[in-house]
């Protein structure tokens, strides 16, 4: 069948080597050793169908990946100059990695959740709260008061306790005996 010829990769033998070595190492993440797989196929074969056949993917999936490879290659041929082997490793690693997602940064850290989580835990009492038991309100307030966070909604609050597991203390206690 006619048709413009594939693009195809050129690896060096340094390149190829880091390459064998990334898709033998025990703690490569599956993605990372698929995405070698593809390049060193694609590296053998310029084929796409005959590449995506062999790793199990779509022509689609491999052509991302050899374009990812080829807009990289430039860099990594510079570097590969001066580089040692591990950091000739972490530039390969990087551009096989995952393009970032879109969206916003968090709006909160870790440790303010966990904040926010740690003050759903405490009797109301022990902050001065008139209240039995914690609201997403109350926690709302408590947590700009303490300077866990400076504003807060209560659905956000309530999202957190939701989304970790945690429900706000309905009593004092929060090991409580089963019944036997």
């Amino acid at each position: 069948m006619g048709g413009p010829r594939p693009a195809s990769i050129t690896l060096s033998a340094r390149q190829h080597s880091a390459l064998e070595h990334l898709g033998r190492c025990q703690t490569a993440s599956v993605r990372l050793a698929r995405r070698v797989g593809v390049l060193l196929a694609l590296a053998d074969d310029p084929c796409l169908e005959r590449a995506a056949q062999g790793q199990g993917l779509t022509r689609v999936s491999v052509r991302l990946w050899r374009d990812r490879w080829l807009e990289a290659s430039g860099r990594l041929l510079a570097a590969e100059a001066e580089a040692s082997d591990p950091d000739l490793l972490a530039l390969i690693e990087s551009a096989l990695d995952d393009a970032p997602r879109p969206g916003g940064p968090a709006t909160f850290t870790p440790e303010q959740i966990v904040g926010i989580v740690a003050v759903a835990c405490e009797p109301p009492e022990k902050s001065g709260r008139p209240i039995s038991h914690w609201s997403a309100r109350e926690l709302a307030d408590e947590a700009k008061k303490r300077r866990i966070v400076s504003d807060i909604s209560p659905r956000t609050v309530s999202r957190f306790l939701k989304t970790g597991g945690a429900t706000a203390a309905q009593e004092p206690l929060l090991a409580q005996r089963q019944p036997a």
